[in-house]
């Protein structure tokens, strides 16, 4: 079953699928358009919006993610060995 563990994979993937610093919305959508419809159907389904901030934020603190305060507002971006 998903969990919201499965959303720091899905973070990474996107930013790597989208190839540059992103806006969190064209994560958003990135993350929908590849998962949605593992998401549908369980209860990750009325939070995985809330848990990919979370996901990002747990990425940022490990120095996989950078966040809007270095990046641009409101944009994330993968560092270092995760962009590759």
């Amino acid at each position: 079953m998903v969990s919201r563990h499965h959303l720091k994979d899905w973070v990474i993937e996107a930013l790597r699928n989208i190839g540059k610093p992103a806006k969190i919305i064209d994560v958003a959508k990135e993350i929908w358009r590849a998962h949605g419809a593992e998401l549908e159907g369980t209860p990750l389904f009325y939070t995985w919006q809330y848990d990919m901030r979370w996901a990002a934020l747990s990425l940022s603190k490990e120095g996989k993610v950078a966040l809007s305060n270095t990046v641009g507002k409101g944009q994330w971006a993968l560092m270092g060995s995760s962009a590759r």
